[in-house]
C-alpha cells in the first residue's frame, strides 16, 4: 500500500493500462498501523473508492486532510473479511502491507464502511479480482514505483464497462455509475505489477495539436451564412454559455 500517490487534479490517478471496474462515492475508511506512528491514519476518512484491474484506490473527500489518497494493490492485502453487523453499515476489513517507498512502512488494519450499501458485492468482486491477478503475480512482489512523467485525462475505455466474459464477475447492476470523466487521470507509466487482464496494453498519451489543428478544431460557422467559416483566436463559447442571459 502507498499513501498520496493515486490522486491528481481533484480526481483519481491511475496507471496507463489500468482500468476502473467499480466506482463508489459514499465510503468511510479507517487505518490503524500495528505499532502506531502514522499520523496520516488518524481519524476516519470519507470519500470515493475505486476497484481497478490492479488495486483498490481511495480518494479523500476533504482536500484539507494530509491523507488524500491510498492505493492497495491486491498482493498487499491479506485476511480480508466481509462483515454484516446487525446494527450499522456492512463493512470490509483486513490487513494491508506497506510497499517499500510508499510513504509509510509496516502493516495496518483497515476497515471500509459502505454507507449506501454494496459492501458485500464490492468485497466479493475485490476478492475475485485478487484471485485473477494472482495468476500473473511474480514469486517476489515488485518494488513500488510511483507514477512518473506527466498525466492527462484518461480515455473512456479506462472507466467504462468492458464487454468481455473476463469481467462478468463485476456487479455493474449494483454499481452502475462511472466516475465523472473530468475526475479520472492517467499517468504515462504502466502498472509496476500485474492485474487481472494481461491483454490490456498501456494507452498512448494524447499527441499535442499543431496550430493548424487547433484552429480547425475551434472553427464553426453560422447556418444562415454557410459560405463563411468563423475561426476565432479563442474556442467558441459552449452552448450553455452562449444561451445565458445577462442579469
Amino acid at each position: 500500500m502507498s499513501l498520496n500517490t493515486a490522486h491528481a487534479g481533484g480526481g483519481v490517478l491511475i496507471y496507463s493500462g489500468e482500468r476502473i471496474l467499480i466506482y463508489y462515492d459514499d465510503v468511510e475508511v479507517s487505518f490503524e498501523r500495528q505499532g502506531g506512528g502514522v499520523p496520516q491514519f488518524k481519524g476516519n476518512k470519507k470519500g470515493r473508492l475505486y476497484l481497478t484491474t490492479h488495486r483498490v484506490i481511495f480518494n479523500n473527500r476533504r482536500q484539507s486532510e494530509v491523507l488524500q489518497s491510498f492505493s492497495m494493490p491486491f498482493h498487499c492485502m491479506k485476511q480480508v473479511e466481509l462483515e454484516q453487523p446487525i446494527f450499522g453499515a456492512n463493512y470490509i476489513k483486513g490487513k494491508v502491507v506497506a510497499q517499500s517507498g510508499g510513504n509509510w512502512d509496516g502493516i495496518a488494519n483497515f476497515k471500509m464502511w459502505f454507507n449506501s450499501g454494496g459492501a458485500i458485492e464490492f468485497g466479493q468482486a475485490m476478492l475475485r479480482a485478487g484471485q485473477l491477478a494472482s495468476r500473473y503475480r511474480p514469486p517476489q512482489p515488485p518494488p513500488y514505483i510511483p507514477p512518473s512523467g506527466s498525466y492527462y485525462p484518461a480515455p473512456p475505455p479506462a472507466y467504462t464497462p468492458p464487454q468481455t466474459p473476463l469481467y462478468s464477475f463485476v456487479p455493474y447492476q449494483t454499481f452502475p455509475s462511472a466516475p465523472p470523466a473530468d475526475s479520472v487521470y492517467m499517468s504515462e507509466a504502466p502498472p509496476p505489477y500485474p492485474g487481472i487482464d494481461p491483454q490490456i496494453v498501456p494507452s498512448a498519451p494524447p499527441q499535442p495539436q499543431s496550430k493548424a489543428q487547433e484552429a480547425a478544431s475551434s472553427a464553426y460557422y453560422n447556418p444562415s451564412n454557410p459560405q463563411n467559416v468563423y475561426m476565432p483566436q479563442q474556442p467558441p463559447p459552449s452552448y450553455s454559455d452562449a444561451t445565458k442571459k445577462n442579469d
